[in-house]
């Protein structure tokens, strides 16, 4: 795939390709234990597309996806790895997505809450992470309940703990993991969104500089790279995207 030289000028003003890295999401980033640096699948795909243009790479690392989606949009980062949303997409180009990860509820334990589509009741408080996918999507959806906003996503149980709350809402996984050693709370079963991650960069590079970035998302669905980096990084619940039509 030889990629014109105005593009790779295009994803690359500063002369290195900057990507913006979330390690709110543990689905697609974290920082290593021992020596604090990022790795995960989009870390993984980060270098990958570093290599195809044949450029520098430098990781440009939040905790929080509001932040990272600011950095693009604002232009202070080049590439992104985030959740499609239309809100967003007012100032980044998206790909197809290359991860499906699923949105849960969390709840105590002696909840009378037993489904989904129970949470959008009068009187009923959700918390979620600021400027995340899911306070995006619930920001809409949700009629009657109301949202409190965590400051990241990490710290949304945290958040639901110390606001006496009544739901959590976020990434499955994270979910999972905050509770694992908790018998006083509990997941809804099923989900009540599914999360399109995606790559995308700012719409001013151009729809060149777009349809490469797509290009390249499809071919590392289909060539087995995103497949092989959530089993590297022992990445469970979440699936590789189909192939865009």
């Amino acid at each position: 795939m030889t990629i014109a030289s105005a593009v790779i000028q295009a994803f690359t003003p500063t002369g290195v390709l900057r990507a913006a890295i979330n390690l709110g999401n543990p689905i697609l980033a974290h920082a290593d234990p021992v020596s604090g640096a990022p790795g995960g699948v989009s870390v993984d795909l980060a270098q990958a597309f570093a290599r195809r243009l044949g450029v520098e790479l430098r990781l440009v690392v939040f905790d929080a996806a509001g932040k990272s989606v600011d950095a693009v949009g604002n232009e202070q980062a080049d590439i992104g790895f985030f959740a499609i949303d239309p809100l967003r997409g007012a100032h980044i180009a998206f790909t197809a997505p290359y991860v499906l990860i699923e949105g849960s509820y969390l709840v105590r334990a002696d909840s009378p809450l037993q489904r989904n589509d129970e949470v959008d009741a009068s009187g009923l408080r959700v918390v979620v992470g600021k400027g995340s996918a899911y306070d995006l999507y619930l920001s809409r959806e949700l009629k009657n309940a109301q949202i409190l906003r965590a400051p990241t996503s990490p710290t949304v149980v945290q958040t639901f703990l110390a606001e006496n709350a009544d739901v959590a809402a976020g990434v499955k996984q994270q979910l999972e993991a905050d509770i694992r050693d908790r018998a006083d709370l509990r997941l809804l079963p099923g989900r009540f969104m599914v999360i399109q991650q995606a790559m995308g960069c700012p719409k001013s590079r151009g729809e060149d500089a777009a349809r490469v970035l797509g290009g390249f998302v499809e071919e590392m669905k289909a060539s087995g790279f995103v497949a092989q980096a959530l089993q590297r990084h022992g990445i469970q619940g979440a699936g590789v995207a189909p192939a865009a039509d």
